[in-house]
């Protein structure tokens, strides 16, 4: 397998990982905080177009490029007999029970949910689908902020990176 193939992979999965990470971080720490001054009916219209407007490839790309990459750098690794594949598995793994997973039964559910409301007569529970909406995204952006740093320090220490002037025989990879 070509070198540059392998040393680019983490590189590749880490960035996906970040970006999903700083998604969901953004979307908690400042549009949640800004919907939580809505009123009803501008909240309805607002979380609909958002979840709408976020269905373009580019978000799909990131989605599941973030765990499908680190699934494939584990793979390669351990291919390559690196054991640090083990530890892409396990990121690759929780990024896809506790981000896509997580999405599809808790988030996707309630996105359907609220573009189903007419904005003129909005059930009674919109202010805790509302809350409900903000936790699981916040759950999302710990869970994705975590992966992100752990594959961060995977990829300090993946086959081809260089860690204070070490090479890959020397850390035991070649």
């Amino acid at each position: 397998m070509p070198i540059l193939f392998i040393r680019i992979l983490p590189i590749i999965s880490t960035l996906l990982l970040g970006v999903m990470a700083g998604f969901f971080a953004t979307y908690s720490f400042n549009v949640n905080y800004a919907t939580l001054v809505l009123n009803g009916e501008m909240y309805a219209t607002v979380q609909s177009l958002f979840n709408v407007n976020v269905r373009h490839a580019g978000f799909f790309v990131c989605f599941f490029g973030a765990g499908v990459f680190a699934l494939i750098t584990a793979v390669v690794f351990l291919q390559q007999r690196c054991s640090i594949g083990w530890l892409w598995l396990a990121v690759g793994l929780a990024y896809m029970l506790g981000i896509v997973m997580f999405t599809k039964w808790v988030n996707l559910p309630l996105n359907y949910y609220t573009e189903s409301w007419d904005v003129h007569d909005l059930p009674t529970d919109w202010e805790a689908v509302r809350a409900q909406w903000n936790q699981a995204n916040l759950l999302r952006t710990w869970i994705s902020g975590a992966l992100f740093v752990m594959a961060t320090i995977l990829l300090s220490r993946s086959p081809g990176a260089t860690v204070l002037g070490k090479d890959d025989a020397s850390r035991g990879w070649g």
